[in-house]
């Protein structure tokens, strides 16, 4: 297992290798054939290496954090779309670095030239890659060990991604934690354990950890406050220390300048886009152009949230707090418009300049929402632990229909795990969110709340805790 995992990661590292220097190579060429001439860079007589080998840096870190070069671990439309939004970054970047060394702005055309060969290279190595990957690796053959909860939800969710998983037998914890171990030893690459008792996980993944078997578990919340807890090393023994959450007054601050500098430079940049978005909407139907409503920020304190409004004036007539669902016919066509490139949240930046929200953090509920909530899992008032967010770790990494406790492992994990640097990369990642539909995908039409009919009860409960 260690030597395929070797093997592997030799195989990822040389076909991201081929990407990076793919990209460096077509850079140098137009650097050398169109500005090492006019534009002296002088560095030690290397100069122009300097600027090739800074857009090289450039385009690894951006592509790394959008996930550009996790072929076999993202879908192939992911990995294309991840590695052209980092290629676009950092030539947009580059624009500016090279007007600024030329002293005044340069013509775009060579750049969207060699923008538009990028994403047709990227194109055929990602094509490339996958083909190749998946011609040597064959997707992992699972067995899932569950419990008392339905097992539709996480089979599906699997099957999403069945280049790289295949669930080729589900057992009931029921059936013995012998029965399971012997299993999962002689016929499986892996073991999904999804909804068992604490103490029959503990025995199942001690004994897979000794037999070199991969395990992949979802997370109870408990799980994920260990997680962001301190070691200490007070005594000859291992100590967990975890704490009550607080943000020193040095990161408060810096939390809080980020905020105001971002929002105002964002007020600033999109204001022609709110003013012809606010006369749309007033002329489509005569209606407000704001649509306000009341949220819960840090410590459950409410505010008034602003969006454009992209529904009908109507939308809640009945008085019931619901989330939009999958074609939900309240939205007007002006607001999926909206909905769809995130235009409708812009308001909000005034929310931020304000003080009642962040940037980055869980995003805000309706008081009543948060009560249905609670009344489920009591573990969801622990997200109000920090100022609610514009954007957050459950938006990156989750969907708009995912469920209110996956959203809440989601947010601890940033509460807990909360640094500056940590928020920055979240804001970078955001910008690749925003052009992915699929994140704003409504719930089911049966939902008021983004809570499922089968979560009836304490899910923390019936997992086990």
């Amino acid at each position: 297992m260690r030597k395929m995992e070797s093997f592997k990661r030799i195989i990822i590292l040389q076909l991201a290798g081929i990407s990076l220097a793919f990209q460096v190579l077509l850079y140098g060429m137009m650097w050398y054939r169109l500005y090492s001439d006019t534009i002296q860079v002088y560095f030690w007589r290397r100069g122009n290496w300097l600027v090739i080998i800074i857009y090289g840096l450039l385009l690894l870190l951006f592509s790394r954090m959008y996930g550009g070069y996790k072929i076999g671990y993202l879908k192939s439309g992911e990995v294309f779309f991840s590695q052209v939004f980092a290629t676009v970054c950092v030539n947009f970047f580059s624009y500016f670095q090279i007007s600024l060394l030329n002293g005044n702005l340069i013509k775009p055309g060579p750049l969207l030239l060699l923008t538009a060969i990028d994403i047709v290279g990227i194109g055929i190595w990602t094509i490339g890659s996958n083909w190749l990957y998946r011609s040597i690796f064959a997707a992992r053959e699972l067995l899932l060990v569950y419990g008392d909860r339905p097992i539709e939800d996480i089979i599906d969710k699997f099957e999403t991604r069945e280049d790289k998983y295949k669930i080729c037998k589900c057992m009931n914890i029921s059936e013995g934690i012998d029965a399971v171990c012997t299993e999962a030893l002689n016929r499986y690459d892996a073991v999904v354990i999804w909804d068992i008792p604490t103490e029959d996980r503990n025995k199942i993944l001690k004994y897979c950890f000794g037999k070199e078997i991969r395990v992949y578990i979802m997370p109870k919340i408990t799980d994920v406050i260990i997680m962001g807890s301190a070691q200490l090393h007070l005594f000859d023994t291992p100590i967990l220390l975890t704490r009550e959450y607080v943000l020193t007054i040095e990161q408060r601050a810096i939390k809080r300048m980020i905020d105001l500098i971002c929002a105002l430079l964002l007020l600033i940049i999109t204001s022609p886009i709110m003013l012809i978005t606010a006369v749309i909407i007033k002329t489509y139907d005569k209606g407000p152009v704001l649509y306000k409503q009341t949220r819960c920020t840090l410590d459950q304190k409410e505010f008034q949230i602003m969006k454009f409004r992209s529904m009908r004036v109507d939308a809640e007539k009945d008085g019931v707090a619901r989330l939009a669902t999958k074609n939900d016919d309240r939205i007007t066509p002006i607001g999926k418009f909206i909905r769809k490139v995130r235009i409708d949240e812009l308001p909000q930046l005034f929310n931020i300049i304000k003080g009642e929200m962040s940037f980055i953090g869980p995003r805000p509920e309706r008081p009543e929402i948060i009560e249905q909530y609670i009344e489920e899992m009591p573990e969801f008032l622990f997200r109000t632990k920090v100022k609610a967010g514009l954007a957050g770790y459950a938006q990156v990494f989750g969907k708009y229909n995912t469920t209110p406790y996956d959203k809440l492992k989601l947010d601890l994990f940033y509460i807990k795990n909360y640094s500056v640097l940590l928020d920055i990369k979240l804001m970078f990642l955001t910008l690749k969110i925003l052009l992915q539909p699929e994140s704003t995908e409504g719930v089911d039409s049966s939902q008021t709340t983004a809570m499922k009919t089968q979560q009836a009860g304490s899910e923390q409960d019936k997992q086990g805790e």
